[in-house]
């Protein structure tokens, strides 16, 4: 299983949310270039970075930050937020991105979606169907709808979907537990299914179960940022991951 440490982004710092309010940002002193090198000096090798500012504005803001860490640290990085156009995904790419994470125009715009995991294809497109109590939110979690995540999800696994990000949002930045149950059904009702949990991550013993019940990588943030999961933890855990492959 990977490890994904997350790095979200707000006014150009790192920051935490807890579910999603970004009222309750928290801001950490931490460089995202540096952060990320650390990271990879300690056996990660792809990060999931959020724009938050892209995800309030309904644009990519942060393609500069995008472009530094990728650049300096070679790691894969995953993107995600105020990404709405064909433009946004080929510039998150040339900026180099691994890959781009879409939760808003999956919503909105289905079928220009679907597009783009045949267009781009399925180990360039992901899905974030991230939700509060079964039901999808958008626009950086602000944006409430009535769409059931487990239909939003077999939709697109209909479509040829690989790859699936999915935040239970009433557990991010809560340090409680993850939502093992969600991920449990997801990855029952989905075979072959490459999921990446994320919210709520306690602690390296979350991070093993989840492994356990076959999710395919735990995106982790708070945890990190407030010293529960430490860069030996992530070394170590890298290191028995890669010898067990």
């Amino acid at each position: 299983m990977q490890l994904v440490p997350s790095i979200a982004i707000k006014d150009g710092k790192v920051v935490r949310l807890t579910k999603g309010d970004y009222a309750s940002a928290k801001v950490y002193d931490q460089n995202p270039i540096d952060l990320a090198r650390q990271f990879k000096d300690h056996g990660i090798k792809r990060i999931h970075m959020v724009d938050l500012d892209g995800a309030a504005k309904g644009k990519v803001i942060n393609y500069h930050i995008l472009e530094a860490v990728a650049g300096h640290t070679h790691l894969k990085v995953n993107f995600s937020g105020g990404v709405h156009t064909d433009g946004d995904i080929t510039k998150i790419l040339e900026c180099g991105a691994e890959s781009v994470t879409c939760a808003t125009m999956a919503v909105y715009a289905r079928d220009m979606f679907t597009a783009w995991i045949m267009s781009y294809g399925r180990e360039k497109i992901a899905l974030a169907a991230d939700s509060l109590d079964g039901l999808i939110r958008v626009g950086g979690w602000q944006k409430d709808t009535k769409i059931d995540v487990y239909n939003h999800i077999s939709y697109f696994y209909e479509r040829g979907l690989k790859y699936l990000k999915t935040t239970d949002i009433s557990k991010e930045g809560g340090l409680k537990g993850p939502s093992f149950v969600l991920y449990e059904e997801i990855l029952k009702r989905y075979p072959g299914i490459f999921l990446f949990a994320s919210g709520g991550i306690r602690n390296v013993k979350d991070i093993e179960k989840l492994q356990s019940i076959g999710v395919h990588g735990a995106i982790f943030g708070k945890a990190f940022y407030e010293g529960h999961i430490t860069l030996k933890d992530i070394e170590k855990f890298s290191a028995e991951s890669t010898a067990s492959e």
